[in-house]
């Protein structure tokens, strides 16, 4: 793993690890973390469901698993942050991991649907937002505070929605929120809070400081030192992005018949319609084979057979949803002071060595 930081833990693997992997290992999908990872014990572990509910609900891990059916989908997460990097070369981000392009991954959780726990505690008029409570305490907050966020009920009660306990059929492993952590699919990871402890039914979106202050798109110029509540666009469903997986970036490579692989991921209820792929710079452009997805909610696999010419060879890749809707082409046009969503087109330059004599 690359990780950017050991205290909290902050890790991504290398490109190649995930190339042609349509279910990424526990050992090897990302991990963001704004605080300590706690340690919690599922046999005394509670979860609390209240605010504009009918029936307030305290529920352990037996409650869940016994109460509700169980649930099982593949589910792509992608960090907020991911390919910041590409928008740190434009302008410098102080403050802030350079993630590359591994904070996604894709697992299959296994848990049951948040939709059906609210349905238990029933819904009161003026629910509008689900709130969700963790016991990991960020130093990143003024004051500091457990991490927190929320979405809104249209989403927290469509049945992909998880409450889960397992990830690959294991028991999901602490540094990804064991016993249980929410899954939020076609969102951005900030939302799918783990080592979940809370739930709270609001009117209004939560007042915890990752998602009323961070996790926001402020203009350029602002400071996001003095940002406050509300400040910058909220960010919600992830948007369209692509990655070269392998080659990577400044690889040595043969000349000849070669396989470009990298993914592409739409986000939310869209799918990735067309992946282009250019060897000269994006002078002329190739369509990939893109793999069908493995669910409605998962990245897509993509891979176009090429030859290289010996020299220098700048590669990009860029994706088209199924709205029709393509990635912006220059990292310069998304640069923001906190560095969120870097879905500009994927570039790598690659040294072709000449045949052997």
């Amino acid at each position: 793993m690359l990780v950017h930081e050991h205290d909290p833990y902050n890790a991504e693997p290398p490109l190649g690890a995930l190339a042609g992997e349509p279910v990424t290992s526990a050992d090897t999908f990302y991990s963001r973390n704004h605080g300590p990872v706690p340690e919690v014990d599922p046999a005394t572990w509670r979860l609390r469901v209240d605010g504009l509910v009918e029936r307030e609900l305290e529920l352990t891990l037996e409650d869940l698993r016994a109460g509700f059916a169980e649930r099982t989908l593949p589910a792509t997460l992608q960090c907020a942050g991911n390919r910041r990097a590409g928008l740190v070369a434009v302008r410098d981000i102080p403050g802030e991991d350079p993630w590359r392009g591994g904070a996604t991954s894709t697992a299959t959780w296994t848990g049951v649907a948040l939709a059906d726990v609210l349905a238990a505690a029933g819904l009161r008029e003026g629910a509008e937002h689900v709130c969700f409570s963790a016991p990991d305490v960020s130093q990143v907050a003024d004051p500091p505070q457990p991490y927190g966020g929320s979405v809104p009920v249209a989403k927290a009660t469509s049945p992909e929605v998880l409450l889960a306990w397992g990830m690959n059929g294991e028991p999901l492993p602490r540094v990804h929120g064991a016993p249980v952590r929410v899954v939020v699919p076609g969102w951005i990871g900030a939302r799918s809070v783990k080592w979940l402890t809370g739930i709270t039914v609001t009117a209004e979106p939560s007042d915890n400081y990752f998602q009323a202050t961070a996790y926001r798109v402020l203009p350029p110029e602002a400071d996001p030192r003095a940002a406050g509540p509300g400040d910058g666009i909220s960010l919600g469903p992830a948007a369209l992005s692509c990655e070269l997986l392998d080659p990577a970036d400044g690889s040595p490579v043969p000349c000849g018949r070669a396989v470009l692989t990298g993914y592409a991921y739409a986000g939310q209820d869209r799918a990735v319609a067309r992946v282009d792929v250019s060897t000269d710079g994006g002078a002329t452009w190739a369509q990939a084979e893109v793999d069908a997805p493995d669910g409605p909610w998962t990245w897509q696999h993509w891979r176009l057979r090429t030859d290289l010419a010996p020299g220098d060879v700048d590669v990009v890749a860029r994706a088209w949803d199924s709205t029709g809707a393509l990635q912006p082409e220059h990292a310069a046009d998304l640069w923001n002071p906190k560095g969120y969503g870097n879905t500009s087109w994927a570039r790598a330059r690659l040294a072709v060595a000449p045949p052997a004599p």
